[in-house]
């Protein structure tokens, strides 16, 4: 659950791919209710931030410090395709110890409907609402949504923004990675460029 000690911060970060630095001397901090927008075009390294937030990726030089539980939305869901939606999701929620938060985290992306689809049959856009929807029941207070409006239509898209805003309203924080437009009111911003 998100809590008033959550924190995720960065201190002078790089981070090298393939033996190219992708940026450098990166310093953020984030407090609960605050939020985090990465902009910049595709291959300069939204994703590698978010990867190196999640403590999946190390940093090439400097210090990140995290204080709370993470949920991180990829480009995969991580839902089992032969489960319906609302046991493919139950069986995350479990694991997190919340397994009454699935029918809200539904609610909140218009799933509701869905709950007894199998997952393989779910379309591009209702996959990733469903992962977004994992995010959502996880109770982690530090989101990190790496490209999270891919797939979705402008409909969708204002879930995502209304589920922002209602999970740093209870105290979470939320760093977004993304080459498309989503409201994020009062973020921090950093635009990520390519490097020659």
């Amino acid at each position: 659950m998100s809590g008033q000690d959550d924190g995720l911060a960065f201190h002078a970060v790089a981070c090298a791919r393939g033996g190219r630095t992708l940026f450098e001397d990166l310093s953020f901090a984030l407090k609960p209710g605050a939020a985090l927008l990465v902009t910049g075009p595709n291959g300069v390294g939204k994703s590698s931030l978010v990867r190196v937030a999640a403590g999946l990726l190390q940093p090439a030089s400097g210090r990140i410090d995290v204080r709370g539980d993470r949920a991180l939305l990829t480009e995969a869901s991580a839902l089992d395709q032969d489960l319906t939606l609302g046991r493919a999701l139950g069986f995350w929620a479990s694991i997190d110890g919340r397994p009454q938060a699935v029918s809200d985290a539904l609610a909140a992306f218009d799933l509701g409907a869905l709950h007894d689809v199998p997952v393989r049959l779910l379309s591009t856009g209702q996959r990733r609402r469903a992962a977004l929807a994992r995010v959502a029941a996880s109770g982690a207070g530090i989101w990190l949504l790496d490209e999270p409006a891919n797939g979705l239509d402008t409909a969708a898209v204002g879930l995502l923004e209304a589920a922002i805003a209602a999970h740093r309203a209870q105290g979470g924080l939320a760093l977004v990675a993304t080459h498309l437009p989503i409201a994020v009111p009062g973020a921090q911003s950093i635009v990520l460029e390519g490097r020659v």
